[in-house]
This record gives C-alpha cells, sequence and structure tokens, in this order.
C-alpha cells in the first residue's frame, strides 16, 4: 500500500473540517493526488447513515449499541469501497473523522465496554490505519462558543451537553498523549498559524526528500 492516510479528529467547531480542506488545497496545489473524504459518509452507503445518524430531530431514536454498529457499518464500507482503493492507487487520503472518533464517542461518553470498541473498529477496519491523525484542540467551552456562532440547528450529537463533550476532549488528550500517530495542535491560534503548523508537519513526515 503506497498512499497516506490521514484523518481530522477533535470535538465539534475545533476547526478540523477547514484545516482539512486547507491541507487538501496545499497538497494539490503542489501536485498531489488527494481523496477527500469523511464519516461517517464517504460512500452512498455512508452518507444515508450518516443522515440517519445525524438527523437532530431523531435524538432518541438510537440504543447505544445501534449508534456504534451503525458507524461501524458506515466505516467498513467506507474502508473497502473509497480508502483502500484510493491507498493501493497511490493516492493521499484526508478524512474528517475516523476509528479514534468510535473510541472516544462511543467507548468514552457513551461508556461502551473498550474491548466491544476495540473489537468492532478492527473488524471494520481491516487493517486501514491512518498514517497520521491532526488534532485541533480547543477547549468545551470555546466549542460551545463556535456552536453557538454558526447558522443552523445543531445534528444530533451537536446537542449533547458540556459534560458529554468534557469526556470526549478528556479522551482525545488521553489518545494522544505518547502517540506518535497523532499530532496536536492549539485550535485557539488563527486559521493561518494552524495550517502551517500542519502544512510543516506533514512535510516533515512525508515529504522527507
Amino acid at each position: 500500500m503506497s498512499g497516506i492516510f490521514v484523518t481530522f479528529e477533535g470535538i465539534e467547531g475545533c476547526g478540523k473540517s477547514t484545516q482539512l480542506n486547507m491541507l487538501a488545497n496545499w497538497l494539490r496545489v503542489n501536485g498531489k493526488d488527494v481523496i477527500v473524504t469523511r464519516e461517517p459518509g464517504g460512500t452512498d452507503l455512508g452518507e444515508k447513515i450518516r443522515n440517519l445518524l445525524l438527523d437532530g430531530s431523531k435524538s432518541d431514536v438510537f440504543s447505544v449499541r445501534a449508534e456504534i454498529l451503525l458507524f461501524e457499518a458506515s466505516r467498513a464500507q467506507h474502508v473497502d469501497e473509497k480508502i483502500l482503493p484510493a491507498m493501493k492507487s497511490g493516492k493521499i487520503v484526508l478524512c474528517d473523522r475516523f476509528f479514534d472518533s468510535t473510541i472516544v464517542y462511543q467507548g468514552v461518553a457513551r461508556a461502551i465496554d473498550p474491548h466491544t470498541v476495540q473489537f468492532l473498529n478492527e473488524f471494520a477496519l481491516s487493517e486501514c490505519i491512518p498514517n497520521m491523525t491532526i488534532f485541533p484542540n480547543i477547549s468545551v467551552s470555546e466549542s460551545f462558543r463556535r456552536i453557538a456562532l454558526e447558522d443552523g440547528s445543531r445534528d444530533r450529537i451537536e446537542q449533547e451537553d458540556e459534560s458529554f463533550f468534557e469526556k470526549i476532549r478528556n479522551g482525545y488528550l488521553k489518545l494522544a498523549k505518547g502517540n506518535t500517530r497523532f499530532f496536536t495542535v492549539d485550535g485557539t491560534d488563527s486559521v493561518e498559524i494552524i495550517h502551517e503548523k500542519i502544512r510543516n508537519e506533514f512535510a516533515k513526515r512525508f515529504f522527507k526528500n
């Protein structure tokens, strides 16, 4: 497998989607073949599952077990249909969320047994592990401030309370600590400064020559 797989993770409003698109544009300007995708979603089936999972009008529809299984179903299709083929053809794949989201959202915040989360993730992943994970870190209070400024209604996950997102943020910090796959940046810096840091780290890791 000759491609590069980079994921972006973080709590709501951290700026990961903005930074993903900025990195994609920079890579394309430099002649790289880039695929931009997201989870849940990324495929026709995955987008249908995404609509079910994030519909803000259905906050009480899913049991915890049903929720994680839907996320994993979307991921399995995503890996088989889109990510692995792109990697095998040498493309750079940038993905907005991946299995780390399931570890912290369903495993930590929803309190699903970590061994169960690991088993389900491994089954869906088919050994498709990111080469790098970018984590813009912001506080929960900053997250809520940013979400409040956005137009439109909150999705089902964004409707959770602050204690839920404190668990999420702490879960990410624990995952990132000592994990060389993670690159943590201060999400309160300017968009341009964050992009520069990410760009420089990406080049250092993958464009050494």
